[in-house]
């Protein structure tokens, strides 16, 4: 009985023998094996690795402690130490799973899991966990440029491993960026495959431009543009949404090959133009607010999403207007008139003068024909002046009517802008919308005067102004310049014209007779020659009444006379 237990203890011994000594055997140093949790007291964790005897592993190795007969992975570092245990270690064999993990995510490009810690010189430093730090410059750090490198700190995502080594020694480089780009670029597909225009999806303001506002769709971006965000007219798009709000869109476009994608607001309101006939006809009166001034007009909106055109012309009865705004600026509130309409082309033409009354309906009963002003020179051109009698009312004073007698040959030279002129109103034409005024008109016509005092063939005495190479010009009375041709100067043939003109002089009082004169083309054409047979004549008849009629019978010839002189 004795033997048999005798035996039987050799043969349990035998079998636990082979139990432990076989994986003993197949265990190599260095290598990561999987204890089993035999015993966890307040400093170590005990583990069976299939060694002589257990190995333990500090408690401050675990992150939290394991429990019994859970298997935990190790690296066996020696099998048997000087007092016959097994040195395991828990930390390293973590270590070498995770660079394991590191090498293989480099290889396969595999995202790794990490947090920024640390900001450092050109980017950050970051954790992927197990004494596994990499360095992320901060042009990978994200799609977006980094304004705040401070505010990445704790930030926890995925990371693509770029670079493990660098001159055989270990330096990981990491992008999260690169990945971004994928995620985004696998999210922009998946969104171009399965949406449709017309859907309705959410997104948040991303960003705003002059033209508009980005959409973050999910990593990728539609445009909100800012004629898609009201019917009315939108001027600021920060007005509508604002950064960070999400809001409900509508998608109008989808453009696969561009990659755009384009957003809408306003089409979850109904398009006011659509039930435009219903509310408008031409000749009603509408109040508007002004949005835009360009060149041409004033764009005004009479309601949301309806915006017509008040042409430059149609601002003003009176006013000549260089650019609307001179007369509106944007968001004036007025009262306009619909001019016509397109609906098709959803156009409006305003008008703002016709709600007001037009001051050349009664332009003739503030200025009548005759009547005396005082006002100041607006403008000159070559031909007159423009001159203001009220604000946006012009009268036009050409240099014919300046003066009876002088020819203004510029304008420049008699009128000055910002000069007082007394003026007359010689002619009022409401229909064409024109003033002409006169400054001649405020004193008689001397050329009336001197038609009835002088009229042609009377002498007249004058004074010498000019003489020219081809006559003397004379003033008579009422400043009315006349001219004496140089064939006109003598009677005597034998004279020497050329120095009988250059003997007179400027200031010369002289006396000739009218030969021409027509105030309409106000011409004077005077003669010493025809004054001089004037004179022979005079003389003929005074001496034929002198002579005794009683000595010639009453009778008395030319020919008498002529031998009387002969005598």
């Amino acid at each position: 009985m004795a033997e048999m237990d005798v035996m039987g203890a050799g043969s349990d011994q035998d079998a636990l023998q082979e139990k432990y000594l076989k994986p003993l055997e197949q265990l190599e140093e260095g290598q990561i094996v999987e204890g089993t949790v035999v015993q966890v007291d307040s400093d170590y964790v005990y583990l069976d690795v299939y060694c002589k005897s257990e190995g333990k592993i500090p408690v401050n190795e675990f992150e939290t402690l394991p429990e019994l007969n859970e298997k935990v992975s190790v690296l066996l570092i020696k099998k048997e130490a000087r007092n016959g245990e097994p040195v395991v270690s828990k930390k390293k064999a973590d270590m070498k799973s995770a660079w394991k993990e590191v090498r293989n995510a480099f290889n396969e490009q595999i995202p790794v899991e990490g947090t920024i810690v640390k900001v450092i010189k050109g980017g950050f430093e970051v954790d992927l966990g197990i004494e596994n730090r990499a360095f992320l410059p901060i042009s990978k750090t994200d799609i977006i440029r980094v304004e705040k490198p401070e505010e990445y700190l704790n930030l926890k995502d995925k990371f693509l491993i770029e670079r493990l080594y660098n001159d055989k020694r270990i330096n990981i480089v990491v992008s999260r960026r690169t990945w971004m780009e994928k995620e985004v670029q696998a999210k922009r597909e998946e969104f171009f495959n399965t949406a449709k225009e017309g859907d309705e999806i959410t997104g948040a303001v991303k960003s705003f431009t002059s033209f508009g506002a980005f959409i973050d769709l999910g990593g990728f971006d539609g445009l909100l543009h800012i004629n898609d965000m009201s019917w009315g007219h939108v001027t600021r798009p920060k007005d509508f949404v604002k950064k960070g709000q999400e809001i409900k869109l509508k998608v109008i476009k989808l453009d696969k090959e561009e990659q755009k994608i384009n957003l809408s607001l306003k089409d979850f309101a109904e398009d006011p133009w659509e039930s435009f006939l219903e509310r408008y006809r031409v000749d009603d009166k509408v109040h508007g607010k002004v949005t835009k001034l360009t060149d041409f007009g004033a764009f005004i909106e009479i309601e949301e999403g309806i915006e017509g055109l008040a042409h430059i012309s149609e601002l003003s009865w009176v006013k000549k207007i260089k650019h609307p705004s001179e007369v509106v600026s944007i968001g004036d509130d007025l009262e306009v008139m619909i001019l016509g309409y397109d609906v098709d082309a959803r156009r409006v033409s305003l008008g703002v003068k016709q709600v007001l009354p037009n001051p050349w309906d009664e332009i003739g009963t503030h200025y009548t024909v005759g009547m005396k002003l005082t006002r100041t020179i607006k403008n000159v051109t070559n031909a007159g002046a423009f001159i203001e009698l009220e604000e946006g009312i012009d009268g036009f004073l050409h240099v014919d009517d300046y003066s009876w007698t002088k020819r203004v040959q510029n304008a420049k030279s008699v009128f000055t802008p910002g000069e007082e002129m007394e003026v007359q109103i010689i002619r009022v034409d409401s229909e064409s919308r024109r003033i002409r005024l006169g400054v001649k008109q405020l004193s008689d016509d001397p050329w009336s005067n001197l038609v009835s005092s002088t009229p042609k063939g009377s002498i007249v005495d004058g004074v010498v102004t000019n003489v020219t190479d081809f006559g003397v010009f004379v003033r008579v009375s009422g400043d009315i310049e006349g001219l004496i041709y140089k064939n006109q100067i003598s009677s005597d043939r034998e004279a020497n014209i050329e120095e009988l003109l250059a003997g007179f002089k400027e200031g010369d009082k002289v006396k000739a007779v009218i030969t021409e004169l027509s105030p309409e083309k106000q011409k004077l054409s005077l003669s010493i020659k025809e004054l001089k047979y004037k004179e022979e004549r005079q003389d003929i008849e005074k001496y034929i009444h002198d002579d005794d009629a009683d000595t010639h019978g009453g009778t008395f010839t030319l020919a008498d006379a002529l031998q009387k002189d002969e005598e």
